[in-house]
């Protein structure tokens, strides 16, 4: 069944953006996972400007379904999820000037640097996950570094869906089927929400989890926290379920 990890960047960026500790990054970690939730989510970026590396020693404790860390593998943050020893890394290329994580790793470029990553990254028994565009030429030398996992870059999607392009899903499923190929699980996250997620799930069922944060945390503000997790599992169930009919 496809699980969903709710992203916490933004319950951190609303705590920083007035200082001391509200909302409560932990409390909420655990409510998430009470309403439902498989998993947590967090992407501490070198600037700190969301989630801290403090938060990531303190959610250590706080998390027991599963965390993944996202980041791009400097050595700050190599020397972090080695040390917190996390379910699943990441590895996103994002450079420090961005918002936002808004693309994938070209696989044939960085290889080797991956290569050596995921190699230490697996050899302290962290599963591995690497941010991909949906372009089946890189899946190849994604599976060469011996990852675990790619995670499906799906802003464009989003962008796609939402000016009904809907022939916007086929590089995803391209991917996804070239990823499966060579025996790697098939992660997805970015601009995923209630609008587009059932139409994406419904094309590519093999999808194993689905990272939310920001869809996820805006839609809480006006229907709750308990109500807006319990809407996406829903959504993601009943997507698979119809995938299979």
């Amino acid at each position: 069944m496809i699980k969903l990890s709710v992203n916490l960047n933004k319950i951190a960026t609303l705590r920083n953006a007035r200082g001391g500790n509200i909302p409560n990054l932990l409390q909420i970690a655990k409510d998430v996972q009470k309403y439902g939730a498989h998993g947590i989510t967090i992407h501490p970026r070198p600037d700190e400007r969301h989630i801290t590396y403090k938060d990531v020693y303190d959610l250590k404790s706080i998390v027991k379904t599963e965390l993944n860390i996202e980041g791009r593998p400097i050595n700050k943050f190599m020397n972090l999820v080695l040390d917190i020893i996390p379910n699943q890394v990441t590895l996103v290329p994002d450079s420090d000037n961005v918002i936002t994580s808004n693309s994938g790793w070209d696989t044939i470029r960085y290889q080797d640097l991956l290569t050596e990553t995921v190699k230490k990254l697996k050899d302290h028994g962290i599963r591995t996950s690497i941010f991909l565009d949906p372009n089946p030429k890189l899946v190849p030398y994604a599976a060469n570094t011996g990852t675990d996992r790619i995670e499906l870059y799906t802003g464009n999607f989003a962008v796609g869906y939402a000016n009904k392009r809907w022939n916007c899903i086929d590089p995803y499923i391209i991917t996804s089927k070239e990823a499966i190929n060579y025996h790697l699980s098939v992660n997805a996250g970015h601009d995923l929400n209630l609008e587009n997620i059932s139409f994406f799930i419904e094309n590519i069922p093999s999808i194993v989890e689905v990272s939310i944060g920001q869809a996820l945390i805006s839609d809480s503000l006006y229907m709750g926290l308990e109500n807006t997790i319990q809407t996406y599992l829903k959504r993601i169930y009943k997507a698979y379920e119809n995938s299979q009919i």
